[in-house]
């Protein structure tokens, strides 16, 4: 069973790390703003704005060491990650659980964060949030506001525009997903999800139609689409084609991928790397519904 984190109430402090790419601090300026009106203290790391001189928002050593003190932290009820990119797998076995499992929080975040959102599900069975991050606040109010709902307990309840390649049906399971490079490349290491009847949710950014179709074949040929319960394909933006076309769009290639299967699928759900990104509980139980007139999905 997946553990829940208790949920946030005002007072609560979140803290605000980067274990992965940098970013600068101005770009979490919204969010701090944001928390601190939700009623939240805020507490900011070192690698926010850090004096890095390379991608990355410190050096391994560090990124492990103050996401290692957060998890610790018992005065710290929730973290919030500044901004994905890469880093996460190349300290996340070196994580130590044992005090965060006593005492769970919330994590928050999505693209590279993906690594540790599976790590979270697969191994220690703590619920997490794939959200949008500090550096994403300028994104439209609704989505920001999906994330202050999760954090106090809300129920989600969210629409999807109907799309010609849904699959009608509706399912009930544990969510899981997030980056769809990122979930391809745990399989076979420690984080691996495991998708058995569970519903899964894919986005990605700037990859080829083909790489999306070779990610695909890559779930199908390791067994992560057999059993699903339903399958959410979520934004794909900034996508790219070969010179000498693919020949289809990337959703016709996901689409021609999992034809055989009968969950429900829908496409176009609002969970990106766009401004459209409502917060999901990975490990929460949700029912997703694809008729021919709508999409639902209810936690």
């Amino acid at each position: 069973m997946i553990k829940i984190p208790p949920y946030l109430k005002k007072g609560d402090t979140i803290g605000i790390t980067c274990p992965a790419g940098y970013t600068v601090k101005s770009k979490a300026d919204t969010c701090i703003k944001t928390l601190q009106q939700w009623g939240f203290d805020v507490m900011v790391g070192k690698t926010l704005g850090s004096d890095s001189d390379n991608y990355f928002s410190g050096t391994d050593e560090q990124r492990l060491n103050e996401l290692q003190a957060m998890l610790d932290d018992e005065s710290i009820n929730a973290i919030l990650c500044g901004r994905g990119g890469y880093g996460v797998g190349r300290i996340i076995d070196q994580l130590d659980f044992t005090k965060f499992k006593r005492k769970p929080k919330w994590i928050i975040g999505f693209s590279d964060i993906t690594v540790l959102h599976a790590h979270l599900n697969s191994k220690i069975k703590v619920a997490s949030l794939h959200a949008p991050m500090a550096s994403a606040f300028n994104n439209e109010k609704e989505f920001i506001e999906s994330l202050h709902k999760a954090l106090i307990g809300k129920k989600a309840k969210y629409n999807c525009a109907i799309d010609p390649l849904n699959k009608i049906g509706t399912a009930t399971g544990e969510l899981i997903g997030g980056n769809l490079s990122l979930l391809v490349n745990v399989i076979g290491t420690p984080s691996d999800i495991n998708t058995k009847n569970k519903i899964l949710f894919v986005e990605d950014i700037a990859e080829y139609i083909y790489g999306v179709d070779r990610m695909f074949y890559q779930l199908k040929r390791s067994g992560k689409l057999d059993q699903l319960k339903g399958l959410i394909i979520g934004g794909f933006t900034e996508m790219k084609d070969t010179e000498r076309p693919f020949g289809k769009t990337v959703y016709e290639a996901i689409s021609d991928i999992v034809k055989e299967y009968d969950y429900p699928v829908c496409y176009n759900f609002p969970v990106s790397h766009d401004t459209a990104n409502y917060a999901l509980k990975e490990g929460g139980i949700y029912t997703l519904k694809v008729t021919k007139k709508a999409v639902t999905l209810s936690e």
